[in-house]
């Protein structure tokens, strides 16, 4: 009963880690309004400015983390392998390079507020006055 009971505890936990809630972030400077679909067509390669003109650069999180996962599902509506494959399809045919990968929100919040070309999504709760939230 006791083990059962602990399982099901460690269950809900870790459920609650990975149910993180995602934000876009972009430069401070960036006065940029983008819908979803903006933003999936920028990660998916499809869209290389933002809408005022400038360049877009588009940061993912490495593909094992939370974030990465939830961000291909919830925005991109694919699974993580779909876009790999996705991104396999295109580096194979010389049509696309894939986003940079980083390993953490903190390397996100670093490369957006260092450039204001850069694109990356973080947890909610990790949001620093060093980047700005896109409301989507």
């Amino acid at each position: 009963m006791f083990r059962k009971t602990s399982v099901m505890l460690l269950s809900l936990l870790f459920a609650s880690f990975s149910m993180a809630e995602l934000v876009v972030v972009v430069h401070p400077s960036n006065g940029d309004a983008l819908s979803a679909k903006q933003v999936q067509r920028i990660f998916l390669g499809k869209e290389k400015k933002f809408p005022s003109g400038s360049e877009t650069v588009a940061i993912n999180q490495s593909v094992d983390s939370n974030q990465r996962q939830s961000f291909d599902q919830d925005i991109l509506g694919r699974s993580s392998s779909q876009v790999s494959a996705y991104w396999s399809k295109l580096v194979f045919t010389g049509k696309g390079v894939p986003p940079k990968e980083v390993n953490s929100d903190a390397e996100v919040i670093e490369l957006v507020s260092q450039n204001p070309s850069v694109i990356g999504y973080i947890d909610k709760a990790s949001v620093t006055d060093a980047v700005k939230v896109v409301e989507l």
